[in-house]
């Protein structure tokens, strides 16, 4: 663990304490609680507190108050979750240290799960916008017995608002800073006994923080996000509900992230594309005629058009003269999904020995994923009279089909004691074949599962122990790669976490904490290095299986209504993510740190609603620095980020003023450390910032 980290937060820790103290004094009302929560993700819909594992849930009042526009913005509240800005959004999301960096080729593999109201989205989580979300939950560790392959080190699990019981609905007006400007519509409720519906529009416009001094443009890393979702509710008896949802999203933003100096300002006579376009349905049906059990079925299908384009070189023929220096590359994903899952539970009188509860269910996936890569471009240099044409282009088709048999148990020992169990069985087949010749039909049988003990200490209090076994599919490297590195090998993770989840201070004060131990066998770890040191599009990706990796840490949060006026929350992540064994003919990092995986990450806040409407917020966040991939050892600056906002709000309607990185810090969500600079392309540590100050403000009317 990173032993100066409580050196580095104590000025923190000693404002969060004094504000607790402070607030201590003022007597909690009756009607100042916090509200149970439920996790959608869980087979049952359990409560939080039943739960035994690590959970953080964002409510529809956090993301109001928390985020703008994407997902993004709310990664920096989840303990030990980080992303890899390797694209304009973040898709490429890390749990304890876990998960992907950037874009894959051939068979999608992602180890952090991505649903949007049941539709899977691993790995392609551009379209993670915002608007009229209700919910979105985070489930820590892996999720083998629950969701499978896709879910190694965890899954977030977004949910849209459903239609109420009467009509109601917003209309949300935003401008700011960077040309931002967002319109959103959304309305719902009852349209006959049977029959709820609720409709969302939104548009969000911004220019990217970019100014590209070469085209005279501010718009090259543009953002241009267009959403729409539906949701209808059905209930045609007692015995059955459905629930149907329709998504369609439309990102078509810049890519021209990079700038040489590692500053905001890019000099690329081609700047790229990062757009995703997808349409998914989803329906969720259930069956509740049995005093024993009853049946769940969900079906989804998308499909989705996938554009990632960049200028490889990042600059300009006049930055490079008197070397012609011009490098491109582009990408176009086509990937379609289906899935049916069935899923039984056990109602009281179904239970066995009358003290068990139980979930049996089969899962059914199919994925087509197509790619077509081009890598183009030129170098001459003029004194050496050397030069170097590039034309590299194919297309790949992946298939694959998953079948998978769960359980899960849950007996009832004593009083206040449950001892848990599941199993989950996933055999998943898979064809590929490019226009280089290159034909794969691997396939293969993966087991995980857990157990755990969750007792209640008190009527406030419990607290649970659980192992668990998860696990993520192998594969295959395409293009040109070391000797023997064809393929790699499943991996598996072995859990063991402990927790305490509590409702106290007659529930106004919420606190979760979990400590971990976690174990990777053959840790699949994706690579680089450089062909040719003159062209940048010569990287070559590969995935390999280290030994071992071990990964530590501790998780807390605490969320407390003294008044009800204010609220205060904090959430702390520790981690210590480490190979433990790795060493290749490359690189030995036996003992170094995993790539993305800060060693602590900190965020806190406080807001206060007068009784008048005036309202204001605080939020402080706070990041340790990580090293940023697997291929070198150059890393990322710790650093904290500030944001408030102040309004006044009515039943009606609310106005709100709004920042963002309030005190404009430098950070960095990527690095790449590369020779990129002729005439000698020196190794030289090239980083993505992440957005400067964002100021703005907000109008929405309710109705």
């Amino acid at each position: 663990m990173h032993l100066s980290l409580f050196n580095r937060l104590s000025p923190v820790f000693v404002c969060l304490a004094g504000t607790l103290a402070v607030s201590v004094a003022k007597p909690a009302l009756a009607d100042d609680v916090i509200e149970e929560i439920i996790v959608t993700a869980d087979y049952r819909g359990r409560s939080l507190a039943d739960l035994p594992s690590s959970v953080t849930v964002l409510d529809r009042q956090t993301i109001s108050d928390s985020a703008i526009q994407h997902f993004e913005e709310l990664i920096f509240l989840v303990p030990n979750m980080n992303w890899s800005g390797d694209g304009h959004r973040a898709r490429y999301l890390q749990i304890r240290g876990i998960g992907e960096l950037e874009q894959y080729e051939g068979a999608p593999n992602p180890s952090v799960g991505l649903l949007i109201d049941d539709i899977d989205f691993s790995g392609i989580g551009t379209i993670a916008t915002l608007f009229d979300v209700h919910s979105i939950e985070v489930l820590r560790g892996g999720q083998g017995s629950r969701y499978g392959a896709n879910a190694l080190a965890g899954i977030v699990y977004v949910q849209s608002q459903r239609p109420g019981p009467v009509w109601d609905g917003l209309v949300r007006v935003s401008a700011g800073n960077d040309e931002t400007a967002s319109v959103g519509l959304a309305a719902g409720g009852p349209v006959s006994d049977e029959w709820g519906m609720r409709l969302s529009l939104q548009k969000h416009r911004a220019n990217g923080f970019r100014n590209n001094a070469y085209l005279g443009r501010d718009d090259t890393h543009r953002r241009d996000e267009t959403a729409a979702r539906l949701k209808l509710a059905w209930n045609p008896g007692e015995d059955w509900t459905f629930e149907f949802s329709g998504l369609f999203a439309d990102i078509d933003d810049g890519y021209d992230a990079f700038a040489l100096d590692n500053s905001l300002v890019t000099l690329s006579d081609k700047p790229g594309r990062d757009a995703q376009r997808s349409k998914g349905l989803s329906a969720r049906g259930t069956w509740a005629g049995s005093d024993k059990f009853e049946l769940v079925a969900i079906s989804s299908v998308a499909d989705s058009e996938i554009q990632f384009a960049f200028d490889a070189d990042w600059g300009n023929a006049a930055d490079w003269a008197p070397y012609t220096y011009d490098f491109v590359s582009a990408n176009a994903r086509q990937r379609q999904t289906v899935s049916q899952e069935l899923r039984l539970l056990s109602r009281p009188d179904g239970r066995l020995f009358d003290a068990a509860d139980w979930v049996l269910g089969i899962f059914y996936s199919r994925m087509r994923d197509g790619l077509q890569t081009l890598n183009q471009g030129s170098y001459y240099d003029p004194f050496w009279d050397f030069a170097l044409d590039l034309d590299d282009r194919y297309a790949g088709d992946f298939e694959s089909t998953t079948w998978a048999l769960y359980s899960q148990t849950e007996l009832a020992v004593g009083d206040r004691g449950a001892l848990s169990a599941g199993l989950r069985i996933e055999r998943r087949s898979s064809d590929y074949s490019d226009s280089r010749g290159l034909s794969l039909a691997p396939g293969e049988t993966m087991a995980g599962g857990e157990i755990s003990w969750r007792q209640e200490i008190d009527e406030s209090t419990s607290a649970y122990v659980s192992l668990s076994r998860s696990f993520k599919a192998g594969g295959f490297n395409l293009g040109f790669v070391p000797e023997g590195r064809r393929n790699f090998q499943r991996e598996y993770l072995w859990n063991l976490e402990a927790g305490i989840k509590a409702n106290w201070l007659q529930d106004t004060l919420r606190f979760n904490a979990a400590v971990f131990y976690t174990r990777r066998e053959d840790q699949q770890v994706r690579t680089s290095f450089q062909l040719v040191p003159n062209d940048p599009a010569s990287f070559v990706f590969f995935t390999d299986n280290a030994a071992k990796g071990v990964t530590r840490g501790v998780e807390a949060e605490i969320r407390w209504v003294p008044s009800e006026q204010l609220t205060l929350f904090a959430n702390l992540g520790l981690l210590d993510a480490v190979f433990h064994d790795f060493a290749t003919p490359e690189r030995d990092l036996r003992g170094r740190d995993q790539a993305h995986a800060p060693g602590y990450s900190f965020a806190a806040g406080a807001a206060y609603r007068y009784d008048n409407g005036l309202f204001v917020g605080i939020d402080v966040i706070a990041r340790d620095a990580f090293y940023f991939d697997v291929s070198h050892d150059q890393r990322s600056q710790a650093y904290q980020l500030v944001n408030g906002r102040f309004g006044y709000e009515t039943a009606d309607w609310s106005l709100v003023v709004w920042a963002r990185n309030l005190f404009d810090q430098n950070y960095a969500v990527r690095g790449f450390y590369f020779g990129n600079e002729p005439p000698d392309f020196p190794n030289t540590l090239y980083t993505r910032q992440g957005d400067p100050r964002q100021a703005g403000i907000t109008f929405e009317k309710r109705f």
